[in-house]
C-alpha cells in the first residue's frame, strides 16, 4: 500500500539532514518493500525566495494530501529584515495551524553513550526516556485578544490571553492517556491551578478524562513550576508529561538539556484521527534549528533528523518494528564511538553528516539480519 511523504527540508542544515534521512526511504523501499511515495516542497527562507511566502500555497496543498510531512529546520539571519508575515517560522505555523495539529509529542531519551554529555550526573539521567505531550494549538499563543494597547503618557499595555475549552483539554489529555498505554503506564498532567483558572479547569477536565476512559493509567497532578524543578531533580520519574501549550513550550526545552544535546531530539505533531479512516495528519521535525553557522559543510548532526523519521514509522504507519530497530541502531552507533561535533567526546571518532547517516543505516541493516 502506497505510503505518501511530503519532505519540506527547509533552510540552514535541514537540506544535509533531509538527506539522509532520504537514504533511508531507499533503503526501506528497496529492502523492505515499503511502499513510500516522497514529494518535495519548499518551506521558510527558501520558500519566500522562490515565492515571495514562507510556504506556497501549491506545497501547502501537498502537505494537506499528504500520509505525513517531514520537516526540516527554517529560518537564518538572511531573512531577518523580511515582513513579519512571512518570515520564515510563518510556515511552520502556518502548517501547525492549517493541519489542525493539535497534539506536539515531544521525547527526551537520554543514550547511555551521552549521559556524560548532560549538565546533571550520569546516574540521574542515563536511561532517561520521558514524552512530554504539549497542547499545541491552543492556550496563550492563540488566545484573543493579542495586542499592545496606547494608554496614553508614555504608557502601553501588553496584552495576550489564556484560553482552553474543555474538548481541547480532553483531546490533548487522551493522546496522553494512550501514549502512557504503549509505555510505562505513568501520567503526570502539569498546569498552574493555584493561581490560573484555565489551570483549574484543565485539572478538573484531566481528572474526569481519566476517570471516564483511562482508569487503568497511573494519574498524578504536579503543578508547572514544581514540574520543572523536578525535571532537573529526578528526570526518571516521570514517564508521560501532559500540559499546555505555554507550560509545554518551556518544559520541554528544559527535558530536551537534559539529554545533552538539542541537536538529539526529533518530534511529532498529530492532528484528531479520521473519523473514516483512523488517520491522522501528522508532522515529523527535529527539535534542532536550522544553524546557518554550519550550513553547508556537512558537520551536522542528522540524529534528530533520523529519529523523528523513526516516529513517523511508528505513529503514521505503524511501522513499529522498523521504528524500534532504528532507534536501536542510532544508539548502537553512538555506542561504537561514531560522533558528529555538537556530541564529540574525548576518544570518540569525529565524523560528518554522510558518515553518521551511513553507519546508522549499515546498522540498521545489520539489525535487520
Amino acid at each position: 500500500m502506497t505510503k505518501t511523504l511530503l519532505l519540506l527540508p527547509g533552510d540552514g542544515i535541514g537540506p544535509e539532514a533531509m538527506a539522509e534521512v532520504e537514504k533511508l526511504i531507499d533503503v526501506l523501499n528497496a529492502e523492505e518493500s515499503a511502499g513510500f511515495e516522497t514529494d518535495r516542497g519548499l518551506v521558510g527562507g527558501s520558500a519566500y525566495d522562490a515565492h515571495g511566502a514562507a510556504i506556497s500555497e501549491e506545497d501547502m496543498a501537498k502537505a494537506m494530501a499528504a500520509d505525513a510531512v517531514l520537516f526540516g529546520a527554517v529560518g537564518g539571519p538572511k531573512w531577518d529584515d523580511v515582513p513579519y508575515d512571512v518570515r520564515p517560522e510563518a510556515g511552520l505555523l502556518r502548517l501547525r495551524k492549517d493541519m489542525e495539529l493539535f497534539a506536539n509529542l515531544r521525547p527526551a531519551i537520554c543514550y547511555p553513550a551521552l549521559a556524560s554529555a548532560s549538565s546533571l550526573r550520569p546516574e540521574v539521567v542515563e536511561g532517561l526516556d520521558i514524552l512530554i505531550v504539549r497542547e499545541l494549538t491552543g492556550g496563550v499563543y492563540f488566545g484573543e485578544p493579542k495586542e499592545i494597547v496606547d494608554l496614553g503618557n508614555g504608557q502601553k499595555r501588553g496584552i495576550d490571553t489564556q484560553v482552553y475549552d474543555t474538548f481541547e483539554i480532553e483531546r490533548i489529555a487522551g493522546v496522553a492517556f494512550e501514549l502512557a498505554r504503549t509505555r510505562g503506564n505513568k501520567v503526570c498532567s502539569m498546569e498552574k491551578r493555584n493561581v490560573m483558572k484555565s489551570g483549574v479547569l484543565w485539572n478538573e477536565v484531566v481528572t474526569a478524562t481519566h476517570k471516564a476512559n483511562y482508569s487503568d493509567v497511573e494519574l498524578t497532578h504536579m503543578l508547572a513550576d514544581a514540574g520543572g524543578m523536578q525535571l532537573v531533580r529526578w528526570p526518571k520519574q516521570f514517564d508521560v508529561i501532559v500540559t499546555d501549550n505555554l507550560f509545554g513550550d518551556m518544559l520541554s526545552d528544559v527535558a530536551a538539556m537534559l539529554t545533552g544535546s538539542l541537536g538529539m531530539l526529533p518530534s511529532a505533531s498529530l492532528g484528531a484521527p479520521d473519523p473514516k479512516t483512523g488517520k491522522r495528519k501528522a508532522l515529523y521535525e527535529p527539535v534542532h534549528g536550522s544553524a546557518p553557522d554550519i550550513a553547508g559543510q556537512g558537520a551536522a548532526n542528522p540524529i534528530a533528523m533520523i529519529a523523528s523519521f523513526a516516529m513517523c514509522l511508528r505513529y503514521s504507519f505503524e511501522m513499529v518494528e522498523q521504528a524500534d530497530r532504528l532507534e536501536r541502531a542510532i544508539a548502537a552507533v553512538l555506542d561504537s564511538g561514531i560522533r558528529t561535533g555538537d556530541i564529540m567526546a574525548e576518544g570518540a571518532r569525529q565524523v560528518g553528516t554522510v558518515e553518521m547517516g551511513d553507519a546508522i543505516i549499515a546498522q540498521y541493516r545489520e539489525l535487520a539480519g
